[in-house]
């Protein structure tokens, strides 16, 4: 099986909107069974064949595409990280993560481990974590359209420039010269660091504001609450 991204792209733009917003009520009831038949094709493809832009975009759109079906599997829910009685269910969240979802050549795959045994060290590249999506408001936006293997590198870049500059991700107070910026940078901080050692430098790389050296920084609470469309 070539490898195809059309299909994917298509429930894309159908079911996503600018602001990374799913309409998960409108895809789970007009469009239920495409998505799962579209990830069991994948599995006819050899991974072996492809080159390394192949597999990365292969892998992004992986990661988000089974974090959907999950979503759209339970759906409605109103977060991947539920409470009950006011108290966090952490084998639920843990679950949400850690369950095998798909399979190629006799290995089976959870969210985690495509995250941290693929797309972490095999391409270490921290861009990727502006790409992956876990259906939570606290992560970047879902993007309305596949990721394409000619032109992954410049959407992981876009995709970081727009997190980075999106306030209620990163946002810089020169009156406290203080960045606060997302969680996702205290729990991958070592990913970053090996592009600069220090992280105010690599968020600098992509904010429209010049930041100084000595500036402080402080860490956002990340909102699980599900990335989808206001009903």
């Amino acid at each position: 099986m070539d490898l195809n991204f059309e299909l994917w792209d298509y429930l894309l733009r159908e079911y996503v909107n600018n602001l990374g917003q799913v309409d998960y009520q409108r895809w789970k009831t007009e469009n239920p069974a495409t998505l799962p038949q579209w990830l069991t094709k994948l599995t006819q493809i050899d991974l072996s064949t492809l080159e390394s832009e192949q597999l990365l975009a292969f892998w992004l759109n992986l990661y988000n595409a089974l974090t959907i079906l999950q979503v759209l599997e339970r759906y409605p829910f109103d977060s991947v990280f539920p409470k009950i009685l006011g108290i966090p269910n952490l084998i639920a969240f843990v679950a949400f993560f850690q369950r095998s979802l798909w399979s190629s050549a006799g290995h089976r795959y959870s969210l985690n481990q495509i995250e941290h045994r693929i797309l972490r060290p095999q391409f270490n590249d921290p861009r990727i974590h502006f790409a992956l999506v876990c259906a939570s408001v606290g992560c970047p936006r879902l993007r309305p359209e596949a990721y394409i293997p000619e032109k992954v590198k410049q959407q992981l870049s876009e995709d970081t420039h727009r997190f980075i500059n999106d306030p209620t991700k990163v946002r810089y107070l020169p009156e406290q010269n203080c960045l606060y910026v997302s969680a996702i940078f205290r729990w991958y901080r070592q990913d970053f660091a090996k592009v600069t050692p220090y992280l105010w430098e690599y968020i600098g790389l992509y904010l429209d504001v010049c930041l100084s050296d000595s500036v402080s920084i402080r860490y956002l609470p990340y909102d699980w609450n599900l990335n989808k469309v206001p009903s």
